[in-house]
């Protein structure tokens, strides 16, 4: 900053942080503003907010994390949704008869069925696979899963005679939800610890 001579004593020409002079009638930037800060300032504050390079997990602190977040087994979500299915076919039987019975029980296989052929597939690891392999793979399993579904509700109409599409649906949607109860249920007990 380059001293000027006004009204006898010496003053400092106010700039703005691009280095232009602020004009007389605009009031100089406030010292608490980010913007006027000066340049030195903001290098040695730049190199002080850098993040620390991401360092790997032993082992014993990725099995502490996953202790801490814990993992459903997707049997374990599977024999949770096949339970679930046959109660709500047991029940749709006893409420509007077997047609209803096996409606939603067919209902219920359309979604355990495809989710145990996708957890068989995904649970096969290629040894020394790596992980784009891994993605690919899941993705491949998810395909067949969402195209084995669509199979087997096309299949309803010739398997199940009579159908109950009211039945059928009942029993999918209900076996499809049980995975988010558990997702809750796991949520609400890590917030009680």
């Amino acid at each position: 900053m380059r001293p000027t001579l006004e009204h006898g004593s010496i003053e400092k020409e106010a700039r703005n942080p691009s280095g232009a002079p602020i004009p007389p009638n605009r009031p100089a930037p406030d010292a608490g503003d980010p913007g006027s800060r000066s340049l030195s300032s903001r290098a040695s504050s730049d190199e002080d907010d850098t993040p620390d390079e991401p360092r790997p997990l032993t082992r014993a602190e990725a099995q502490a994390l996953s202790q801490r977040l814990g993992s459903e087994s997707p049997w374990r979500v599977l024999k949770l949704q096949a339970g679930v299915g046959c109660v709500v076919a047991v029940l749709a039987g006893a409420w509007a008869g077997e047609s209803a019975l096996w409606s939603a029980l067919w209902g219920a296989g359309v979604i355990v069925v495809p989710g145990a052929v996708m957890a068989r597939g995904i649970g096969r690891r290629l040894p020394g696979g790596s992980p784009s392999a891994g993605v690919v793979s899941f993705l491949v399993w998810e395909f067949v899963k969402i195209a084995l579904s669509v199979v087997l509700l096309l299949l309803a109409v010739k398997v199940v005679q009579p159908l109950s599409w009211l039945a059928l649906l009942v029993g999918l949607v209900v076996c499809a939800k049980v995975n988010w109860v558990l997702l809750l249920l796991g949520w609400w007990r890590s917030r009680g610890t």
